[in-house]
């Protein structure tokens, strides 16, 4: 079953199992702002969920990694609608994500109502990766 719930300090451990892109200073700031979540099947964890605020104003979920054998199976879908439900709550009128041209997920977030709305190239730079694909969903688009 299904169960999502705010990231505590005391998660840590079992978070950086699954996100290597996020200092652990940062990783602080999220669980002390609310900003990830623990993801679980019954009370076992499987995932983790995170986002920033892009520009001071629009939530940006900058990861949602599940267990490979968790994939597929609804986890990921019922993750990012409570998300969406949350920050509509907050008051949030757009929320964004992104992902890499070349990984899947960008069906994913499409399914869900995410529109493309430009890229961000980082090729020459320190953080080289194939183009990063920038995705928006309105709440006038619900």
């Amino acid at each position: 079953m299904f169960k999502i719930r705010y990231a505590l300090e005391s998660d840590k451990s079992f978070w950086l199992t699954y996100d290597k892109h996020i200092s652990e200073n940062e990783l602080l700031l999220k669980f002390r702002d609310r900003r990830g979540y623990i993801i679980s099947d019954e009370d076992k964890p499987i995932g983790v969920l995170r986002y920033n605020l892009f520009l001071d104003l629009i939530p940006f979920l900058t990861l949602l990694y599940l267990d490979e054998s968790y994939r597929g199976k609804g986890f990921g879908r019922q993750s990012m609608l409570f998300w969406e439900r949350e920050m509509w709550g907050l008051g949030y009128k757009t929320i964004m994500t992104s992902t890499q041209v070349d990984e899947g997920a960008q069906h994913f977030y499409r399914k869900l109502g995410y529109k493309d709305r430009g890229s961000l190239f980082l090729d020459n730079t320190s953080f080289e990766q194939p183009q990063e694909m920038i995705m928006l969903k309105d709440a006038a688009w619900r």
